[in-house]
């Protein structure tokens, strides 16, 4: 699926209609924490969120920042994808 890229945004949308997304605020200037990921119902099952999840770990890996998964999905695909450990921000120490 191709995506389209804006500012701490990740999606797919065809003919007005949203389909798939991952969004990632700024936590700082060298961290983002993605909040929300979305994919229609139409795409489910089809490896959507994953691809969704590749594109912003590809993109914290470019840009040198470390990623935060806070919604659902991001924290399992963090789970169960151990090689996206070198992007995974470190846990302030209590």
């Amino acid at each position: 699926m191709e995506f389209q890229h804006e500012p701490n945004r990740i999606f797919n949308e065809q003919d007005g209609k949203l389909l798939a997304e991952v969004t990632f605020p700024d936590i700082d200037d060298q961290s983002y924490v993605i909040d929300k990921t979305y994919v229609d119902d139409s795409l489910r099952g089809q490896g959507v969120a994953a691809q969704l999840i590749k594109a912003v770990v590809d993109q914290a890996r470019a840009e040198g920042k470390t990623l935060e998964p806070l919604c659902t999905y991001a924290r399992h695909a963090f789970d169960t994808h151990p090689e996206y450990a070198d992007v995974l921000r470190p846990t302030p120490e209590a």
